[in-house]
């Protein structure tokens, strides 16, 4: 099969279940995505990471409510994301779905906690490195959509 793509584009796709492993994972694929796309600078690279980390976290931990059972016992549904990351000419964007519960929250409200706060800097972090962060619900699962224009 050839590869259709614009020179200096890369595509990765991801697809495992919502638990902490996934997590490394993200970071594998990061890896082999910035290894098709060499061209994509340091802080390119380090912004578009840690929101795409932030918000997989998030997922993980906050998706499916305080349900703690073994995603794989078919209980709550697949209990799984999809994670789609590319380089395009001149974005990152990054593309998560899950299936788990709706996220209460309006983005345009979320603020970074105080400094004596434990937890609650992911999305705030994310907001601040990302040019576009959207989340909706969609078909009955979780879209989340971030995109950070290149700088290099």
């Amino acid at each position: 099969m050839t590869d259709d793509r614009p020179p200096g584009t890369a595509h990765r796709h991801l697809t495992a279940p919502a638990v902490p492993d996934t997590v490394d994972r993200a970071h594998q694929e990061l890896e082999l995505l910035w290894a098709e796309a060499p061209l994509v600078g340091d802080l390119d690279r380090m912004r578009f990471e840690l929101a795409v980390i932030e918000v997989l976290a998030n997922v993980v931990e906050h998706a499916y409510g305080d349900d703690r059972e073994d995603p794989a016992d078919g209980a709550h549904g697949a209990r799984g994301v999809d994670l789609d990351l590319a380089v395009e000419a001149d974005r990152l964007v990054a593309v998560l779905h899950d299936d788990g519960i709706r996220a209460e929250l309006d983005l345009s409200r979320v603020s970074m906690p105080g400094e004596d706060a434990e937890s609650g800097r992911g999305l705030a972090l994310t907001l601040a490195t990302v040019d576009e962060l959207e989340y909706r619900r969609e078909d009955g699962r979780n879209l989340w959509r971030l995109v950070c224009l290149r700088q290099d």
